[in-house]
């Protein structure tokens, strides 16, 4: 007897004793890529505290810079959701969430700059954040473009930077906690950091996340009012160690599977970038977590890969006659329907 099963699921029974496993294939995300002139990652941050914290800062553009303590959770992302053109000029006013946040440092205007040391510190009496869970984040960090122009609706035009401050209530560590990015078309994303293969699956540091905005790829996931995501946009920013990783001649990082070809494509929910597309097709779960593969998407061209012609060049069933024409035929129906390659 044939039993066709789809993830266990049996779907078709038949003549002799053998079963067939198939896997549906994994859908590929949408991706854009976009551009942030913005860095942004805290320094030594299990030294900081109200009295002091380091951060380090870039920009390629002309921006404002402002620190809000103890900014609402809820007001903090209405005031996210307004059109750019209302946040600029909230932003320029000075009046960026007033009355929404305990203490409002002086905005600072500043030219294009590399990396900077900026310290900061709560000159106030002690923020009230009350117990957890909490209403109100510690410290919120506005980096906002001065363009006089208008800026293309796919431009980047803000970086907002949520920290959170380790005090005797919540001891987590002194980190970041999101960083968002701000288009000029209104888009809102949340940033996330994609693990770069290093050859070894535990080669990859959380606390890398908490540091901020500093790798060479992060994932920008938008945001909308259901807190749900459906498109992805790849972003570039800074630049990644190499250290321990498996490189070719021409400076690409490998596959941790073949170690041939270059890396290529980015897994998802566990966003680990380890594989090439020649062994993508092998694999059901990420090699480096073990976590199934939901989706994917490209960090770069494949123009390594085979075209398909040559590899199948008669993926097309020929049509047939005969007394077993109908059941070829009813098969590829069936597989078109279910998703499967023939």
């Amino acid at each position: 007897m044939i039993v066709l099963r789809i993830h266990g699921d049996e779907l078709m029974f038949g003549g002799s004793g053998s079963v067939m496993t198939h896997s549906p294939r994994i859908p590929q995300m949408e991706m854009m890529k976009v551009h942030i002139p913005f860095t942004f990652k805290l320094h030594e941050s299990f030294k900081s505290t109200y009295t002091e914290v380091e951060c380090e800062i870039s920009s390629q553009v002309e921006y404002s810079l402002q620190a809000l303590w103890g900014v609402s959770i809820r007001e903090l992302h209405l005031a996210l959701w307004k059109p750019w053109s209302t946040l600029r000029d909230a932003s320029l006013n000075g009046t960026l969430l007033q009355g929404h946040a305990q203490y409002l440092t002086p905005l600072q205007t500043r030219q294009p700059h590399g990396e900077e040391t900026l310290r900061l510190s709560l000159p106030a009496p002690e923020l009230e954040l009350g117990t957890p869970p909490r209403l109100c984040y510690p410290l919120v960090i506005f980096l906002t473009r001065r363009d006089n122009g208008d800026p293309h609706p796919d431009e980047t035009v803000a970086l907002v930077n949520v920290v959170h401050i380790k005090d005797s209530v919540c001891t987590l560590p002194t980190s970041i906690l999101a960083q968002y990015l701000k288009q000029a078309n209104g888009q809102l994303s949340c940033l996330k950091q994609l693990y770069l293969a290093t050859g070894n699956s535990t080669n990859y540091d959380e606390g890398d996340v908490s540091s901020g905005l500093g790798s060479a790829l992060a994932l920008a996931e938008p945001c909308n009012n259901n807190g749900s995501s459906t498109r992805g946009a790849l972003v570039a920013s800074g630049t990644g160690d190499p250290e321990g990783s498996l490189w070719n001649t021409a400076g690409e990082q490998l596959c941790v599977v073949c170690q041939y070809f270059p890396l290529s494509r980015a897994l998802l929910p566990c966003r680990h970038t380890c594989i090439c597309a020649s062994c993508f097709g092998k694999l059901d779960r990420c090699p480096m977590c073990r976590s199934p593969i939901k989706s994917y998407f490209c960090i770069r061209g494949e123009e390594y890969m085979p075209l398909e012609s040559e590899i199948n060049p008669c993926k097309q069933r020929q049509p047939s006659h005969g007394p077993t024409h109908w059941l070829h035929d009813w098969n590829d129906r069936l597989t078109d329907f279910l998703g499967f390659a023939r």
